[in-house]
């Protein structure tokens, strides 16, 4: 597994695919938090609410974009089938691009330490802001990513075709992030159906988790959703078996 991963960090970083990444997220947070309408300076007390909003949306689309050739592109190169015939099992392949995905992920974020680094300054007085809701956003921002990744990898083992393979990473990305809570708001159940429907959405542990307090159920729903899609994706690269 540690081969694995050290050779797709060195992918990553060998090509453009993980500084255009990393850079791409960095500036779009970076917009969206000091130059945009809207932005901290406008909201006139100082908190991160801004990136925690703004960057599952970011990494709906970026994610995808990381995983996308993760196995399509061995798929189609057919090197899938050689990486196989060495003594790993896939379970381990599929863990170590995930992890490779995860820290690549990772170090996207530890820049946007700084903006912490310049709220903390900025409040009036200084520190005056809230760390167990930053710190538990932090977190909360990790989980999400962690679930997106195993998503993408889900997607990226249907197929050999690396565009299909994002299209249907993001478009599970925003139905597990955004569709169950929009499917809920319609009222269609009513009661505690559509609290059920809510609850099945990343979106509403992610809120939960922001507040500043991890509940071991909204880590639980995480660690489910990201052991499903891996094992769903040992499933789908199993299927070339059969």
């Amino acid at each position: 597994m540690l081969a694995i991963l050290q050779r797709e960090l060195t992918s990553f970083f060998s090509s453009l695919i993980g500084y255009i990444a990393i850079a791409v997220f960095l500036v779009l947070i970076g917009l969206v938090m000091w130059v945009f309408p809207n932005n901290v300076f406008d909201f006139g007390y100082a908190n991160l609410d801004l990136l925690f909003t703004n960057a599952p949306m970011v990494f709906m689309l970026l994610i995808p974009a990381v995983t996308m050739r993760l196995f399509s592109e061995e798929k189609k190169s057919g090197t899938l089938e050689i990486v196989a015939t060495r003594p790993i099992t896939e379970l381990q392949i599929i863990l170590g691009k995930y992890f490779a995905a995860f820290i690549l992920v990772l170090i996207a974020l530890i820049p946007t330490l700084l903006y912490y680094y310049t709220v903390y300054q900025l409040a009036v007085p200084v520190g005056n802001v809230d760390i167990g809701a930053i710190r538990g956003s932090y977190i909360g921002l990790c989980l999400l990513s962690a679930a997106f990744i195993s998503i993408g990898l889900f997607a990226s083992a249907l197929t050999d075709n690396q565009i299909v393979a994002f299209i249907l990473a993001a478009f599970l990305c925003f139905i597990f992030y955004l569709g169950f809570n929009a499917l809920s708001g319609l009222g269609l159940f009513g009661g505690k159906a559509d609290e059920i429907i809510q609850q099945i959405g990343i979106q509403y542990h992610y809120a939960s988790i922001s507040r500043g307090v991890v509940d071991s159920r909204d880590a639980i729903y995480f660690l489910s959703v990201i052991v499903i899609f891996i094992l769903c994706t040992k499933t789908a690269l199993e299927s070339r078996k059969w």
